[in-house]
């Protein structure tokens, strides 16, 4: 998410890949939640979806993070003062959360008269990705080296705190400020979210410390070291025994930190030998990570909107799959669209039938 760019080209295409990837995984994940009857949501295919699906948001986050990464260390290459480096980072956190805000606007604007105001304040993953980026862009005062390790501390340090953080006493906060904080199964709090954007801003400094013949090396040992995390975090989250006097493992458990951040690990490792081996053609994955953002913003209007209300609950397995296989093909179509319109008169148009459709949509389900 958060990328809306011409494609790379090149050694980093496989981050693109693993974007798109990421919200194929999303688009089906929300096609589930939003159209499979309930009584059906004990089922296989329901459950093997939702599980899947909890994944995109960590690996959006951790992507973002190495972008920042990216950007930290043009500054340091351009010869930038470590306060103009952090300014830069600043200015990227003020765009994240000026489209967070949009998106909310939008979605509450087209949700009247049924909206309540209460919803513009909703953290999702944007205002995540906004709050998590204005504190790391701090870590731009460091030389890329060190925030290889810095980074990754950080990251420990969220993850390990998050139990505790959510174990504190919040009456006294307004619940805006709880929500950006800590831990809810409703909102994307800092803790334990912004761990996945401290952990990518290591491994985006990483990547750009290494030269383009050592990226075989590192994808072999990224691999290696994504299934020990993997392995820990399963191994720990199995043991009895714990530090803390309460985690919720869907919640705050470091070690689902832990999991996902070596699924993320696994998963770069094979995009990046994926598209090596692909080089030069179209991949309608990659494509999705080019607009990610675009998809995104669209897709939770269809699904959560009120276009396809009369599917809202009430699709068995077969059928929505069919609805989900929909939805990536005309996602995909809208992805293509954008990278390749010309003719803004046309797009014009097409955003008028869009309102208009929106409006039609509106009054057929009051």
């Amino acid at each position: 998410m958060a990328s809306e760019r011409k494609p790379n080209t090149g050694r980093l295409e496989f981050l693109d890949w693993t974007r798109g990837l990421a919200a194929i995984i999303m688009l089906q994940g929300h096609a589930f939640n939003a159209f499979t009857k309930p009584e059906l949501r004990d089922s296989g295919p329901y459950t093997i979806s939702q599980f899947a699906g909890g994944m995109p948001p960590a690996a959006f986050l951790f992507l973002v993070g190495m972008t920042l990464a990216f950007l930290m260390h043009s500054g340091e290459k351009k010869g930038l003062a470590a306060p103009a480096r952090v300014l830069a980072g600043l200015r990227r956190a003020g765009y994240l959360l000026g489209v967070a805000f949009l998106f909310r606007l939008q979605l509450w604007v087209f949700g009247l008269p049924n909206s309540p105001w209460t919803d513009l304040l909703k953290v999702d993953i944007l205002n995540c990705m906004g709050l998590a980026v204005a504190v790391m862009s701090l870590m731009a005062v460091f030389s890329t080296a060190d925030r290889v390790r810095l980074c990754a501390v950080l990251g420990v340090a969220i993850a390990a705190l998050s139990p505790v953080v959510s174990q504190l006493d919040w009456s006294w906060a307004p619940s805006v400020v709880k929500s950006y904080v800590a831990p809810d199964y409703l909102s994307f709090g800092f803790f334990p979210w912004a761990a996945y954007v401290a952990f990518g801003l290591s491994a985006g400094s990483i990547l750009r410390l290494l030269g383009k013949d050592q990226l075989d090396r590192a994808a072999q040992w990224g691999a290696l070291l994504g299934l020990g995390f993997v392995v820990v975090g399963q191994s720990m989250a199995g043991f009895g025994a714990s530090v803390y006097t309460k985690s919720e493992f869907w919640l705050d458990s470091p070690w689902q930190v832990s999991i996902k951040v070596g699924a993320m690990l696994l998963l770069l490792a094979f995009a990046y030998l994926w598209t090596r081996n692909s080089e030069g053609r179209w991949s309608w994955v990659r494509q999705f990570g080019v607009t990610s953002l675009l998809v995104y913003w669209v897709h939770i209007e269809l699904i959560y909107g009120r276009w396809l209300w009369f599917w809202k609950d009430g699709l068995t397995v077969g059928q929505t799959i069919a609805a989900a296989s929909g939805l990536i093909a005309l996602m995909l179509f809208l992805s293509v669209a954008r990278t390749r319109w010309q003719n803004w008169r046309l797009l014009g148009f097409s955003l008028g039938w869009y309102f208009f459709l929106g409006r039609r949509a509106r009054a057929s389900a009051e």
